[in-house]
């Protein structure tokens, strides 16, 4: 897969591994959320009953005085009590795997480049820090929407040119992020940072191995030595021999 590039008109290589595969717009959603929700600091916190400092004895007594009962000034009801509800600190981050995040990835930059909005230059030098010097060298590429500059490792004058820019932006390989690849229109990669995304965003190779058939093991069919049997000798059964009362005739 070639690309042209925009200032030397050269054809540029590309891995069909990272920019040749398909869109999978439920992944890319997922990953998408997964950072968002990962930026949020979600460090809101307020104070209940117990945190708000105070409110240790009884204000008054239990009855007699005609008023509600109370057991502490700062219950949520009274002015300066706690919050009923407060809100703690938590994280809200969605874990998504090293994979499944490379993959949208893969798709987000392949479908970049099928719409054409994945373009590719040299170089970008800037001498001095001047927002007009970039803004003026952009425009010569009809990049007149927003445009997403990667690079390979941290440039000043870059990064100072696009400061005052709205629709601008500047960044290194290790920030690039689904987030904005997906907000900005345009995607201007330097032609030193593609080999780096290659490196970090390709697909891995899958292997087939070959399945060769196992062999049925022989079955060894189990030799039963007969045993004779002799038949079984009838106990004999011994007669109960019993003895014979003799009888004597009764006088009468």
């Amino acid at each position: 897969m070639e690309l042209q590039s925009l200032d030397n008109k050269k054809q540029v290589n590309l891995s069909d591994k990272c920019f040749g595969q398909k869109f999978n717009a439920p992944l890319v959603h997922q990953a998408v959320v997964s950072y968002l929700a990962g930026a949020r600091s979600g460090s809101k916190a307020q104070k209940n009953r117990s945190d708000v400092k105070g409110g240790g004895r009884k204000p008054y007594a239990q009855k007699g005085s005609g008023r509600a009962r109370a057991g502490t000034i700062r219950s949520p009801i009274w002015r300066g009590g706690g919050v009923t509800f407060a809100s703690s600190p938590k994280s809200f981050k969605k874990k998504i795997n090293k994979k499944m995040y490379r993959a949208a990835m893969r798709s987000i930059l392949s479908e970049l480049l099928k719409q054409k909005r994945l373009h590719v230059i040299s170089s970008l030098d800037i001498k001095t820090p001047k927002t007009k010097v970039l803004k003026s060298t952009l425009e010569s590429f009809s990049l007149t929407s927003s445009v997403l500059i990667v690079t390979n490792e941290y440039k000043e004058n870059l990064y100072l040119s696009s400061r005052n820019l709205h629709s601008i932006n500047v960044c290194n390989i290790n920030e690039l992020n689904p987030v904005d690849l997906v907000k900005y229109e345009n995607i201007l990669l330097l032609e030193e940072s593609i080999k780096k995304i290659e490196e970090l965003f390709n697909a891995p190779d899958v292997e087939k191995k070959k399945t060769t058939p196992k062999k049925k093991a022989a079955t060894k069919k189990k030799v039963t030595s007969k045993k004779k049997t002799t038949p079984k000798k009838k106990a004999a059964t011994k007669k109960k021999v019993t003895s014979k009362k003799k009888t004597t005739p009764k006088k009468k």
